[in-house]
């Protein structure tokens, strides 16, 4: 598998709204309709919420430990707790939930059917840049945290 350097890989939040985009123009051309339902909206804007909620707090948790939020910095410090304890990239999981919502409220199976290949595009660029990062600078310390925390969930 390729290692991308820090300038090559996309802005996370980018990959996120090219996506959404795509999902969004695609359900314009060629409509792939889901049947609407007044649960769908509120669970649309449950999961933006929630999103919202978790991206927050691990940004705190980046910003109380004094490391990086920017996938193109190096990290200070190898986090372990708040969202960290159980998602090794709680704010991609929070940017997911996120685009699941907007994808609710789109009321499309387009954005259901590219939702794959966004985590994939996410996994071999960005998540897999900044898990070798935190190999080379965290070594063993990291190694014992993957093993303990899924990518995830």
């Amino acid at each position: 598998m390729p290692v991308y350097s820090a300038g090559s890989i996309p802005p996370p939040p980018l990959v996120y709204l090219v996506f959404i985009g795509c999902a969004w123009g695609l359900a314009r051309w060629v409509p792939l309709d889901l049947p609407t339902h007044d649960w769908m909206t509120v669970a649309g804007w449950a999961a933006i919420i929630l999103g919202a909620v978790l991206m927050v707090w691990a940004a705190w948790e980046m910003f109380r430990h004094r490391t990086t939020i920017n996938p193109y910095g190096k990290p200070s410090a190898l986090l372990q707790s708040g969202p960290f304890r159980y998602s090794r990239n709680p704010i991609y999981l929070a940017d997911t939930l996120v685009y699941c919502g907007i994808a609710l409220l789109l009321a499309s199976l387009w954005p259901w059917l590219l939702l794959p290949l966004l985590i994939r595009c996410m996994q071999r660029t960005v998540i897999l840049h900044e898990e070798h990062l935190l190999t080379r600078m965290f070594g063993d310390q990291y190694r014992s945290y993957r093993r303990r925390v899924r990518r995830w969930l």
